[in-house]
């Protein structure tokens, strides 16, 4: 199978990346500037939707903010006439989306593709060609913290380490598509990284893991934690020399016990599907953003920015490394605070704290009073994958029940209801709850964020009856 890997523009663009990193804040505004126009001609003359919205605005003076915002619902509603390339065709990119023996596959032999979860009401689907993932990868590799920094420097591509993934991979998402392309593009490395399924039961789960004695563990904070359980309980005998997490909103005490239990070092990425390497945490900790490679403007309720050190409502995006599906201005929903001070690292990018996913884990009671944790990713999946909704709030109402609530929706709406329950309930039964009570209230209006994003799973604390504890 046809890789979508360009070497030598990796190589260019890794060179640029370690000479932004030593260079100063005005030579990362010249890059903006020059990608920015770059995208801008390549927008308005290859997109028909862009050409529609850009043209008359970029005539004489004008500024990044002048230009309108954009949101994934208005992009998808019009995805052919958004890409650049004509031959791209949404109907055409679905059967390869609804085939997970087609994760990583090039679309038209040179685009890889991936779709969002639907955190935002309705899943997302990005293409990106070579040169595209050429950036991706060498932010990737260059700028993600270096807890090893000799063996990393020995050692960029983590081809010594034996890694594993654990999270979503029964669908076309950003994480495992880009682990599978990694697979394909290295052989070598396809033996030495395997992905792991956090649908499963915790048992199946370890043991596998257990098996592989991985070196490296790449998983969301809320399954780094629920890990971190299983060295303590002694279950898990792996004990990887680094965890990479993202994903969700990584809390100081969650930090904390993953190390400290786990004997771990602890690198945070802030990633999305929209652009994959948003930032890296460097050696002290704080969240830099790769503003050479992309824009983002933190923004109050009415579209204003906010000043530096206040947080914003929503974030926009411009992304300066996608030709082939161009996001300018684009509402993330994320919510950053761009810090005032420089960080003593010396990086001269900015520093960013973000409030991302605050999905909580759901401890249910199986029977003789033991607690099973259910993940709230794994969870948000079978409901996205198996039900198809996308728009929803999980709520735990005590041990043993489980509320969904499901907006007002098109199509037969106690049908939907009924696939919910049924999913939930075959997940949670597979993994020792099968007396698990599910119910459902439609045309519910869903309690938002600031940014517009519903949490879309509530915990009630649940007292275990037992110390015996099993986490899934």
């Amino acid at each position: 199978m046809a890789t979508v890997f360009d070497p030598l523009r990796l190589g260019a663009v890794a060179l640029d990346v370690l000479a932004t990193s030593q260079g100063a804040r005005r030579g990362i505004l010249a890059r903006q500037q020059s990608r920015l126009q770059s995208l801008l001609a390549t927008a308005v003359r290859g997109s028909c939707l862009y050409r529609e919205l850009l043209a008359d605005k970029i005539k004489g003076d004008w500024q990044l903010a002048d230009l309108p915002v954009v949101h994934k619902q208005q992009l998808m509603a019009r995805f052919d006439e958004w890409v650049t390339d004509p031959a791209i065709k949404l109907e055409a990119i679905r059967p390869l989306l609804a085939d997970t023996s087609r994760i990583a596959e090039p679309l038209l032999g040179k685009y890889i593709v991936w779709e969002s979860s639907g955190t935002s009401h309705q899943p997302g689907v990005f293409v990106q060609d070579a040169q595209t993932m050429a950036v991706y990868d060498a932010l990737e590799a260059l700028r993600c913290s270096r807890p090893r920094p000799l063996l990393r420097w020995l050692d960029p591509l983590f081809l010594t380490e034996r890694i594993a993934f654990v999270g979503a991979i029964g669908g076309h998402f950003s994480s495992i598509v880009s682990m599978q392309r990694m697979r394909q593009i290295n052989p070598f490395m396809a033996r030495r990284l395997h992905c792991f399924s956090i649908l499963q039961p915790i048992q199946s789960l370890v043991a596998a893991l257990n098996a592989f004695m991985p070196t490296v563990i790449a998983t969301y904070p809320s399954v780094a934690a629920m890990l971190a359980d299983e060295v303590a309980r002694g279950t898990l005998q792996c004990k990887p020399k680094e965890v990479w997490a993202g994903g969700e909103t990584l809390s100081t005490a969650v930090r904390c016990h993953i190390e400290n239990t786990m004997g771990s070092s602890l690198r945070n990425n802030y990633g999305a599907s929209e652009f994959m390497a948003i930032g890296w945490e460097c050696a002290l900790g704080h969240m830099h953003a790769n503003t050479d490679w992309l824009i983002l403007e933190p923004v109050d309720e009415a579209g204003q920015p906010v000043p530096l050190g206040r947080q914003s409502h929503t974030t926009l995006l411009t992304n300066l490394a996608n030709h082939v599906q161009p996001l300018i201005r684009y509402d993330l929903g994320d919510q950053i605070t761009v810090q005032p001070e420089p960080c003593l690292c010396g990086s001269p990018l900015p520093v960013i704290k973000v409030l991302g996913r605050q999905d909580e884990p759901l401890h249910m009671q199986a029977e003789g009073g033991r607690l099973v944790t259910l993940v709230p990713l794994a969870l948000t999946t079978v409901l996205e994958e198996e039900a198809g909704v996308f728009d929803f709030q999980v709520l735990q109402q005590n041990a043993s029940t489980l509320l969904i609530k499901l907006p007002a929706m098109a199509g037969d709406a106690v049908a939907i209801s009924v696939r919910c329950c049924v999913v939930v309930k075959e997940f949670a039964a597979r993994l020792g709850l099968p007396s698990l009570q599910v119910t459902t209230e439609t045309d519910q209006t869903l309690t938002r964020g600031l940014s517009g994003k519903a949490q879309r799973v509530i915990a009630q604390r649940v007292v275990a009856q037992t110390r015996c504890t099993e986490n899934v």
